[in-house]
């Protein structure tokens, strides 16, 4: 149902609408900017927004199985081509939206470690990453382990856990550490610090796509959403948590 009324996303001028809630499906690494994303997206009248925040991989495998969304943000390509595959997704609307640093994190009594092969020091007992197998946090440490020829040297001290979100309580707790996350996650621990944030060679490029959901029923509202993520309102708030947009600052 239309109401009487538009609102103004950047140049845009878009209709609001009484509608249900969109589905959201994004990676757990968003959570923050998301909700932020949502709320100004809100004020503005484009809608609410219902968020199903895990692991990729996890949003990945639920989405191939038929779980109900609108819209699917993705912490790594490889989790965006397994629903792509299992037709989960419209080819047509993928978007390359972010990209993410890898970081790692210690906790304070840890201030020494300042570059990779400090994490093999013998103070260094657990390093916390999501699992590799799975987790594109996980996949995204290895990938950089192996580039710089350390995977198998610090593979005893790995820990793996189910997602990045862990990975940073593992440090907080105690029960790690360090733990290697995304340069986002690090921004926001509250008992862990960044160590450093690693670059040159070997340091893997990080993509978050989106894309609408096939069988979404709201597909012109999840369009309207993804176009406010891809503008400069949303630009702007992913830059506040860390994150760099991909898309042009205009709709």
């Amino acid at each position: 149902m239309f109401l009487h009324a538009a609102v103004l996303f950047g140049a845009t001028l878009l209709p609001a609408r009484l509608e249900e809630p969109l589905t959201v499906c994004a990676a757990v690494s968003l959570t923050e900017s998301l909700e932020a994303a949502a709320e100004a997206y809100r004020r503005a009248g484009g809608g609410s927004i219902r968020f199903n925040f895990a692991g990729s991989n996890v949003l990945a495998r639920q989405l191939a199985n038929g779980a109900p969304a609108d819209l699917f943000i993705s912490a790594d390509e490889a989790q965006m081509d397994v629903a792509a595959g299992a037709g989960a997704i419209d080819r047509t609307t993928r978007v390359d939206l972010l990209a993410n640093r890898l970081a790692v994190i210690v906790r304070p009594d840890h201030g020494d470690i300042r570059e990779i092969r400090a994490l093999l020091q013998p103070g260094v007992r657990r390093v916390a990453i999501g699992d590799p197998a799975a987790v594109p946090a996980g996949l995204y440490a290895r990938q950089y382990l192996q580039a710089v020829g350390l995977w198998k040297a610090i593979d005893s001290r790995l820990v793996p856990v189910g997602n990045v979100r862990a990975a940073v309580a593992a440090v907080e707790n105690g029960s790690a550490d360090a733990a290697i996350v995304y340069e986002t996650d690090a921004a926001i621990a509250k008992r862990a610090v960044i160590a450093f944030v690693p670059s040159g060679a070997g340091v893997p490029r990080i993509v978050y796509p989106a894309a609408l959901v096939a069988g979404s029923r709201q597909r012109e509202a999840a369009l309207r959403f993804l176009q406010f993520l891809r503008g400069p309102q949303g630009a702007e708030i992913f830059r506040r948590y860390k994150f760099s947009p991909l898309a042009p600052d205009v709709p």
